[in-house]
């Protein structure tokens, strides 16, 4: 598990991983490869925006904060709304795994969750390295 001053010093890359799985989760939705999902569109368009922030040059500022907590509270909650929804089936006991298993909505609501919540976490915990002043 990489340090928190490892995910730090690699902010843009994040950021740009987050943007490159928005873009292709959404190609492979307007591709129609894809059922088009209301939860997974929302999910999908906040971590690409989430990626979008830890570009900025200084993701310390109050204004970035407000709209990366205000985004991801609302991915957050749809995916944890989409997520909730297999544990119900869970618990009637009718929860299956769709066929293709690695496009399963529980699954994958799941992931973004965690995405969405580790992307904030980092933007509020980012500070600049210290300058080396030899």
């Amino acid at each position: 598990m990489p340090s928190l001053a490892t995910l730090h010093r690699h902010i843009r890359t994040i950021g740009v991983l987050a943007l490159l799985v928005c873009a292709v989760t959404w190609a492979l939705d307007l591709t129609g490869l894809v059922y088009a999902c209301p939860f997974c569109r929302a999910q999908r368009s906040v971590i690409g925006l989430l990626g979008l922030l830890l570009l900025w040059p200084d993701p310390r500022g109050w204004a970035i904060r407000w709209l990366a907590s205000a985004l991801g509270m609302f991915g957050a909650v749809v995916a944890a709304t989409q997520h909730f929804a297999g544990w119900r089936r869970i618990s009637a006991g009718d929860f299956r795994f769709a066929s293709a298993w690695w496009v399963d909505p529980f699954l994958l609501s799941g992931a973004a969750l965690l995405a969405i919540v580790g992307l904030v976490l980092l933007l509020w915990s980012w500070q600049p390295a210290p300058r080396d002043t030899n």
